[in-house]
């Protein structure tokens, strides 16, 4: 076993990103090829040839979905199959690339596929061979409207491989979920899956129960869900006292001046009050600030809200609640929240009611979330540039997948410009020269706020502009519709950077779309670089799809966040006369920026597995118990190990029945209340941690060393409050008013995590981009 584990780490290690070798999927793509014509010709294909390569039938027109020969599935046979399925039940003949993509994931890797490629098919094709070969398949996508669109999308093509498919919403009852749960396929947001796996933890009938046992694994958006939102802890609460938003001190902070009051970090994590704010605010408040750390702590979240979290930047107020923009995405991250108490305190800023806070019963990352399939795969238009990360965390490679149609999209090098008012200058004229000609441009912006005041300087120039943000995002597909059209400048957050297919003519007629590309196609302008190269990457593919021709250029100035925020000790050399900065060291700072963004992001992503994964151990271990007690007689038996006279008395009381029945409710009470308090330690030992470094001692090497006797310490606590709650339960009445009642409501939020971190990932930040500086 431990050759074999350091023979997995010399591959790892020597394995290049990207490095599947695709040659033997071209072979049996042309191998299929040569079938393809043979299947054209026969009236009914389906369920004669799936039994021909493998499957038992079932009824007289459906194919059998769990006693396929699994050898077969991945064959030639099997490709040629599939790609006559889809052309008769889609009216789309996968094209070569397609189906290579295709038997990439079924062997297990994450493929890269560009914009336009036809992933979703080719992720449909993926779970229709999972299913076949007999496995339960999830495909998880990153929202509720792809999930049921790409479900319905599909229908047709399970249908003639007699699979069924299913699909999971926001909206879902429990039937309606164990429905979608029990087809052979089901697609679902990554977020409703593990609400659904938290819900079920919580349950004290297996009645009750909704998610089956995890088997596959296709994952859409690939490096969003894994790597971009992994640390995103997936939340189930219960109700608790109302939270108070302490509208007095957000009063209090909006009076203090930055530089004068208080400073921000330089990575912008962290705000800090001066003396002289300290001493305004113990005036305003009437108290020695640190003498009490209940008041040190709402001044804190409240100066954090006013000078860290920007609105309709880091978040927008709609229908008077504050919503969070996911960064990766430019949308509203419609389940997400931060910890109650910066929630309040940004709502406390916006002038707005309390949302409901509450105890948090259990969580989940969505990385420990897809960890628990046995496999797992993906697909996404730029998994190369965290081909490390995809294999650290997950073991995964990355196939590349060639496009159908060679891309002629011409990427220009980066305009930089000294200044943000030069570079935004030089924006609009652009803009302005490049709408003349008639060709369609897409602008993509970094946030929503840059959003419309660009939208609103191209309007003051005389141009007509539709803006896409996360505001607006209900008129997405009628403004991407459009995007394509001859004379269009639409401008967008990142939302136009996934998930979405721009037709050159607005998608209206061939005529047209040959006229927009006769002017050069879409034009593709990003007005910064992002802190990931990938969301660049993604900016540019919304051009060029499927061989159309197309451009992208970004215009960047050295007062770009990523620059002053990454590269605070650097600056650009000097610009030529009109104002535009062509020295080549230039375009080195600014990659050499990224890459120190996307270093830092990382490591505090590594940072975050760390300390979760003895976290994720423990549950593992606890849900296994919870299971037996579930599924069993495990509490009946371990009450009368303890016990045995009361148990004896009980049962002549009121009948065994009855006393297993409540051995398990209060097993399974004490179980699930010491796991909550148990979290709640956890978290604010992790919090506290970093001051073991000032001792020289290694924080998580001492985290360890609280969390495991800690556990162990639970475990004994369960048994004890069990033993003593069943020696006084009276089992004629309800258990709920002996003291066993759960919490009256529960509801689950997606937490993005404390956007500054813990002190701790703080620090690292701090020490990780001066480490990057320092090797350069």
């Amino acid at each position: 076993m431990g050759m074999a584990r350091v023979t997995g780490w010399i591959r790892r290690l020597l394995d290049k990103p990207g490095s599947v070798d695709l040659a033997p999927f071209q072979r049996i793509v042309a191998e299929a090829g040569e079938l393809e014509a043979g299947l054209r010709d026969r009236t009914e294909i389906m369920p004669s040839d799936a039994d021909r390569i493998g499957a038992d039938r079932i009824g007289a027109d459906r194919i059998g979905a769990d006693r396929i020969g699994a050898d077969r599935i991945g064959s030639a046979e099997f490709c040629a199959v599939v790609r006559e399925a889809a052309r008769r039940a889609l009216g789309e003949r996968p094209f070569d690339v397609q189906l290579a993509g295709m038997l990439a994931m079924l062997d297990g890797h994450v493929v890269q596929m560009a914009t336009g490629e036809g992933k979703t098919l080719v992720g449909a094709l993926t779970a229709a061979g999972f299913a076949l070969r007999g496995r339960r398949v999830h495909v998880v996508s990153v929202n509720d409207y792809l999930a049921r669109r790409d479900a319905e999308w599909m229908a047709p093509l399970y249908g003639a491989l007699g699979l069924t498919v299913g699909w999971i919403a926001e909206s879902s009852t429990p039937e309606e979920r164990r429905a979608a749960y029990v087809s052979d396929v089901t697609y679902a947001a990554v977020s409703e899956l593990g609400f659904d796996v938290l819900r079920d933890r919580m349950c004290t009938d297996p009645a009750d129960l909704v998610v089956p046992a995890p088997q596959v694994a296709i994952v859409d958006e690939a490096d969003s869900v894994l790597v971009d939102e992994a640390r995103v802890p997936l939340v189930l609460a219960g109700s608790a006292d109302q939270g108070v938003a302490l509208p007095e001190m957000a009063a209090l902070v909006r009076r203090l001046s930055r530089g004068y009051h208080y400073t921000i970090d330089e990575e912008g994590r962290n705000v800090f009050l001066t003396p002289k704010g300290t001493d305004t605010v113990e005036k305003a408040l009437g108290v020695d600030l640190y003498a009490d750390p209940g008041v040190v702590t709402q001044v804190n979240l409240a100066l954090h809200a006013h000078a860290l979290l920007t609105r309709d930047v880091d978040y927008i107020v709609r229908d008077g609640r504050v919503h969070l923009i996911n960064a990766s995405r430019g949308r509203v991250a419609m389940l997400q929240r931060w910890p109650d108490g910066l929630q309040a305190a940004v709502e406390a800023k916006e002038m707005l009611a309390a949302s409901e806070t509450g105890e948090i019963l259990d969580s989940l990352t969505i990385q420990s979330l897809i960890r628990r399939y046995p496999e797992i795969c993906g697909m996404t238009g730029t998994a190369l540039a965290v081909a490390d990360q995809l294999r650290e965390f997950y073991d995964l490679r990355v196939a590349v997948i060639p496009p159908n149609k060679p891309c002629v999209r011409v990427d220009e090098p980066d305009r930089i410009f000294a200044t943000a008012e030069d570079k935004e200058q030089a924006l609009l004229e652009e803009i302005a020269e490049r709408h003349a000609t008639g060709r369609p441009v897409l602008v993509g912006t970094l946030d929503i706020a840059e959003s419309e005041r660009l939208a609103e300087a191209l309007r003051a120039k005389g141009l007509d502009p539709v803006v896409l943000n996360a505001k607006n995002d209900a008129r997405e597909a009628e403004v991407v519709a459009r995007a394509g059209a001859r004379g269009a400048i639409t401008v967008s957050t990142q939302m136009a950077g996934r998930g979405t297919d721009i037709r050159l003519g607005g998608g209206r007629a061939e005529e047209r779309e040959r006229e927009v590309a006769a002017l050069g196609g879409l034009y593709v302008i990003g007005t910064g670089r992002h802190e990931s190269s990938r969301l660049d990457d993604q900016l540019r593919g919304r051009a060029g799809r499927q061989g159309d021709p197309g451009g992208s250029v970004f215009f960047v100035s050295g007062q770009d966040t990523l620059l002053t925020a990454y590269l605070a000790d650097e600056s650009l050399p000097a610009t030529d006369a009109d104002g535009v900065v062509r020295d080549r060291h230039a375009a080195y700072l600014i990659s050499h920026a990224q890459r120190v963004a996307e270093g830092v992001n990382l490591e505090i992503h590594r940072n975050t597995w760390r300390y979760t994964r003895l976290l994720e151990r423990q549950r593992g271990e606890l849900m296994e118990r919870r299971d037996k007690v579930l599924h069993g007689d495990t509490a009946a038996r371990a009450m009368l190990a303890a016990c045995p006279e009361r148990y004896r008395e009980l049962t002549e009381a009121v009948g065994a029945d009855a006393v297993q029945r409540a051995a398990r409710q209060i097993v399974l009470f004490h179980l699930d209340r010491c796991w909550t308090e148990h979290l709640g330690f956890l978290s604010d030992l992790r919090e506290g941690i970093h001051l073991r470094a000032l001792g020289r001692l290694n924080p998580l090497d001492e985290f360890n060393k609280e969390s495991v006797p800690a556990y162990r310490a639970m475990l004994d606590e369960i048994e004890r409050r069990s033993i003593e709650t069943f020696e006084k339960a009276d089992l004629t009445r309800d258990l709920d008013e002996q003291g066993l009642r759960r919490p009256s409501a529960t509801w689950t939020y997606l937490v993005q995590d404390n956007p500054f971190g813990s002190e701790w990932d703080r620090i690292l930040s701090r020490v990780a981009g001066a480490l990057k500086r320092r090797k350069r």
